[in-house]
C-alpha cells in the first residue's frame, strides 16, 4: 500500500457507468496530485453482514459480480490499487471518527477522498460528508462529492441494475453498465449428467456437455436460461445456452449443494478445453425462462427437450 493515496470508498457492486464516472474523476485527481488512486471497498457487502447477524437474510442484496469480477473491473478503470475490507463486527461497530482516524489517516494516508451523494460510514450510519469535510480540514485532506450520474434521465445505481437484471431487461443492464453482463469463475466438474440426458442413445455420453461454474455468493442478480457468448476458450467467442441459479430439475443434495450455479452449453465446441472462461449474458430467453420453471414434475425429459429447442 502506498503512503499516501487519492481515496473514495464504496462497495462498487458492478462497476457501473456511475462508479466508472467516479472513477475516472478520482485518477483526474491522482494524476495532478501526483498520487496513486485507490478504491476501499468491504467483502462481504455490508448488508449481507447484517443480514446474517440479524438472521434475516432476505435484507442481503442480490450480487451483481464476484469480488473477482469486480476487482478487475475496477483495474481496468485505472484504478491504481484496491483495498478489500472484510466487513465484520469491528468495522461494523467502529465510529465514524474512529474510522476516519485509524483507516484514512493512519492506515492510507489519504490525500484526497473522493465520496458519493449519499455516502455514510461508520456505525450506525452515523459519519457524512460534513463529518468527513470537517475532519479533512482538521487533519489536512481535502474532501470532494460527486452527484447522482444519469443516464437517459435516469439515476445509474447498483439498484437500478439489480432491477434490470432481476426483470431480464439485458438492454437496458448493458446500458447501465456501459458493457454486456458478464461473469467469470473457475470450472468445476459436476455429475455429466448433461452428456447423458441428451445422447442419442441410450448409455451414451454423446449429449449435452456443459460447463460449470459455481458461485460462492448465494443471490446473484439475475437467475434464469440465457443465451450466452463464453470467452477464453477459442480464439473467439462461441454461443451457448446457460442456466444460471440452482437446478430446479436436480436434488438440492446433489454435487452442488443446491448452490448457485452457471451451467453452459457450447453450441460450437473447441478442441481442446481451458480451465476457465468469463461468461458473458448476450440477452435472456424469456420464453426458455418461463417453460424452465415449470418442468420440476418431468425434469430429465423436459431438461432435455428444452435444450434442445435452445439449440435450434
Amino acid at each position: 500500500v502506498a503512503p499516501a493515496c487519492a481515496l473514495t470508498i464504496g462497495n462498487f457492486d458492478g462497476v457501473h457507468r456511475g462508479h466508472q464516472a467516479m472513477l475516472a474523476l478520482l485518477n483526474a485527481e491522482a494524476r495532478q496530485r501526483g498520487l496513486p488512486s485507490c478504491v476501499m471497498t468491504f467483502e462481504p457487502h455490508p448488508r449481507d453482514y447484517f443480514a446474517g447477524v440479524t438472521k434475516k437474510p432476505e435484507l442481503a442484496p442480490a450480487r451483481i459480480a464476484t469480488l473477482r469480477d469486480k476487482l478487475c473491473e475496477l483495474a481496468a478503470n485505472g484504478v491504481d490499487q484496491t483495498i478489500v475490507l472484510p466487513f465484520d463486527a469491528r468495522l461494523a461497530s467502529q465510529p465514524p471518527e474512529q474510522f476516519i482516524r485509524n483507516v484514512l489517516i493512519d492506515g492510507l494516508g489519504a490525500r484526497y477522498v473522493l465520496v458519493g451523494d449519499d455516502f455514510r460510514f461508520g456505525a450506525k450510519r452515523a459519519g457524512d460528508y460534513a463529518m468527513l469535510d470537517a475532519a479533512g480540514a482538521q487533519h489536512g485532506f481535502d474532501v470532494a462529492r460527486m452527484m447522482s450520474y444519469e443516464v437517459h434521465g435516469l439515476r445509474v445505481s447498483s439498484s437500478a441494475v439489480r432491477d434490470a437484471l432481476a426483470q431480464g431487461r439485458m438492454a437496458d443492464v448493458q446500458a447501465l453498465l456501459g458493457r454486456p453482463y458478464a461473469i467469470s469463475g473457475h470450472v468445476v466438474h459436476g455429475r455429466k449428467l448433461g452428456r447423458a440426458l441428451g445422447a442419442s442413445h441410450p448409455g451414451g455420453t454423446d449429449g449435452f456437455r456443459t460447463l460449470n461454474l459455481r458461485f460462492k455468493h448465494w443471490k446473484p442478480a439475475a437467475s434464469g436460461i440465457f443465451a450466452v457468448l463464453v470467452h477464453g476458450l477459442a480464439d473467439r467467442p462461441l454461443p451457448g445456452v446457460a442456466n444460471l441459479g440452482v437446478r430446479p430439475s436436480l436434488d438440492a443434495n446433489d454435487v452442488n449443494g443446491g448452490r448457485v450455479l452457471l451451467e453452459t452449453h457450447c453450441l460450437e465446441w473447441p478442441s481442446g478445453l481451458g480451465a476457465e472462461g468469463a461468461y458473458g449474458i448476450a440477452k435472456d430467453r424469456d420464453d426458455a425462462r418461463a417453460f424452465f420453471a415449470a418442468t420440476h414434475s418431468n425434469p430429465h425429459a423436459e431438461t432435455r427437450r428444452q435444450t434442445t429447442r435452445d439449440r435450434i
